[in-house]
């Protein structure tokens, strides 16, 4: 189940940032502009506040005869009793029938739309820049994701879903790029447009200034108390879409069984399930989440209210021109209008932050243990694999391969059977390295294993799985996958000698043709044939074969086989298979039962033996004949 809320909200938040902070030149530029482009916002209405003054003034003086001073027009007004219009008029400039300076006040509206120009081109190139921002940090993270997926362990992908990981390095990091891309430019305005906006306004009018602040600490309570119920739930919703598309990705794969076994009805089930799961969990964080910026208009409102009655008397007392009220008036919006950005940006990076720290608990997990610096490494590679008291196991506490001792001289095949779960396969992961002893140690011509470095051991390998896995390509790609030089001759005759160049050569693109995702245009035999084409060209010193003819008919399985033979000569190999048929002539034949090795051999020895080799054999043989 998904945590109750985020373990680190300010340690991830912490994280982003200390990736953002690596493009610090251009995080300068975007700072640059920011400040420049804000700073000629702020400016502006003030500046028009100064046409509102002449247009005001203009009217009012043209309502008085000419020839006649200001300070006679407001001695008549108080003479008559019109205290307040006098000291609104005593602060103006007013003229007497001088009427609206039209010059002046183009003056002051094209120097307007000079600085709102400015302002915009500025915040078009603040834009750009933090775009660029944006998606280089993405680029690093999914490279270090990338990265990551490579040094984990098998057992990370044992016990996690592959749609889980294909969520979190492809939703979660473009849901990062979105909050980033949305938040961090609007962040830095908003802040320099709050900080700009109060000083105009303190500049103005101290007591108006100190009215707009009386609902700030109200709206920070509000956006604190929102935020604090809403991380949760975004946490869970990018959990629980982890969920789905696991999901998803596994009965989309599987769909064939799901219909053969008639359960279309209990995957609906299970999605509708797992779907409801995340509607839920964003619903709920969007809508707690919301619930701040209608809160914010509201407040902004009452805001609003405040300044124009406080400040419509403060124009009537002559204290503030009309001019400056309209400016101020125009900055509480500009001052409030921030502010609710801000607390709708927090919805936004509450999910992004929800998404990164899943991505970096990815980032998290525990790695392979990292290769020696000057890893020894035998030259050349004779094939000599000893098992020397080897132990291991998958889940501690629960042993599965205890003291085992197995000598794999160089050209020899080993054959190793057993029944289902023995341990066959574990043991072809331990000499790749794809798991690590737990005790004992295994060599390569007298070399620890677990002192090399994987990538030149790997090399040295050719393997062909039951489970075959081709990629998205022409057939020519996925041969040639483990030999990037090969040459076309090569390519064919390594498929000549797996059998392949016949039905190749029956489609119309040959091998140009392409292989669809996971190779479901050809046949489960023909992609086994395929991999074993990509063995015989890759050239191994040593071979591992986990029931690599188990797809194939039985005419093909016995020229595979002969095949097979011509490739491991001179090869070290270890077969694994259930056939028996198909083991006859190893040099070595290896029974294993729940971990150990019962008998060794070879197939006529064991067979003499009537042990465990001969109850195997005999129940393939023997019992359908009964």
């Amino acid at each position: 189940m998904p945590p109750a809320r985020a373990q680190d909200f300010k340690g991830t938040l912490r994280r982003l940032a200390d990736r953002v902070l690596d493009q610090r030149r251009i995080l300068w530029g975007v700072v640059v502009f920011g400040v420049i482009a804000t700073s000629l916002s702020v400016i502006g209405p003030k500046v028009l506040g100064r046409a509102t003054d002449i247009v005001f003034t203009g009217y009012l003086s043209d309502q008085f005869p000419a020839g006649t001073t200001k300070a006679e027009v407001v001695a008549t007004l108080r003479a008559d009793g019109r205290d307040q219009l006098a000291s609104l008029v005593s602060s103006v400039d007013l003229q007497p029938g001088s009427g609206i300076d039209f010059t002046s006040l183009s003056w002051v509206l094209g120097g307007v739309l000079v600085l709102y120009v400015l302002a915009s081109l500025l915040q078009w190139f603040q834009g750009r820049f933090t775009t660029i921002v944006v998606q280089r940090t993405v680029a690093r993270l999914r490279d270090d994701v990338e990265a990551k997926i490579n040094r984990l362990p098998l057992s990370y992908f044992d016990r996690t879903e592959r749609g889980e990981v294909l969520s979190r390095t492809t939703n979660d990091i473009d849901n990062i790029a979105q909050s980033f891309q949305q938040t961090m430019s609007q962040l830095l305005t908003s802040l320099l447009m709050v900080i700009g906006t109060l000083a105009m306004m303190f500049v103005i009018s101290p007591l108006l200034a100190l009215v707009a602040l009386v609902t700030i600490p109200l709206a920070l309570a509000i956006t604190r108390a929102v935020t604090k119920r809403s991380q949760p739930q975004f946490v869970k919703q990018w959990a629980s879409t982890g969920r789905l598309n696991g999901h998803i990705e596994e009965v989309f794969t599987g769909h064939d069984v799901v219909k053969v076994f008639g359960r279309q009805a209990e995957a609906r089930e299970e999605f509708q399930a797992r779907n409801d799961a995340v509607f839920d969990a964003s619903f709920k964080a969007q809508f707690i989440s919301g619930v701040i910026q209608p809160v914010m208009m509201f407040i902004s409102n009452i805001n609003y209210v405040l300044v124009a009655v406080i400040g419509g008397l403060r124009v009537a007392s002559g204290s503030l021109s009309i001019g400056d009220v309209q400016a101020f008036i125009q900055y509480s919006r500009q001052f409030t209008q921030p502010l609710t950005q801000l607390a709708a940006m927090i919805q936004v990076l509450q999910s992004g932050v929800a998404s990164a720290e899943r991505v970096f608990g990815l980032l998290d997990e525990d790695e392979e243990r990292p290769d020696e610096a000057d890893a020894p490494f035998p030259d050349p590679v004779r094939g000599r694999v000893v098992f020397e008291d080897v132990s291991f196991s998958y889940v501690p506490d629960e042993p599965l391969i205890e003291h085992l001792d197995l000598v794999a001289e160089p050209g020899q095949t080993i054959a190793i059977v057993g029944p289902t779960g023995a341990g066959k396969t574990t043991l072809t992961n331990l000499v790749l390295r794809f798991y690590d002893v737990d005790a004992g140690r295994i060599t390569l011509d007298g070399v620890d294993i677990a002192r090399m470095d994987r990538g030149p051991l790997r090399r040295n390998f050719g393997v062909v799985l039951q489970d075959t896995w081709l990629f998205k390509g022409t057939i020519r790609d996925n041969i040639a996958y483990g030999a990037d030089d090969a040459t076309e001759d090569e390519i064919i005759a390594a498929s000549e000698a797996a059998f392949v160049d016949h039905f190749v050569r029956t489609l119309p693109d040959g091998y140009d043709t392409v292989i669809e995702d996971q190779g479901t245009n050809v046949s489960a035999g023909q992609r086994q044939l395929l991999t074993i084409a990509r063995a015989f060209l890759a050239d191994p010193s040593i071979l591992v074969l986990d029931e690599a003819t188990s797809s194939v008919d039985t005419r093909t399985e016995s020229l595979v086989q002969g095949a097979m033979e011509q490739l491991r000569a001179g090869r070290t190999s270890f077969v694994i298979a259930h056939r028996l048929s198909t083991i006859r002539d190893a040099d070595h034949i290896v029974v294993m039962e729940d971990g150990h090795i019962v008998e060794q051999g070879t197939h006529d020895s064991l067979r003499a033996a009537g042990g465990a080799y001969e109850r195997l054999y005999s129940a393939q043989f023997a019992a359908p004949a009964v």
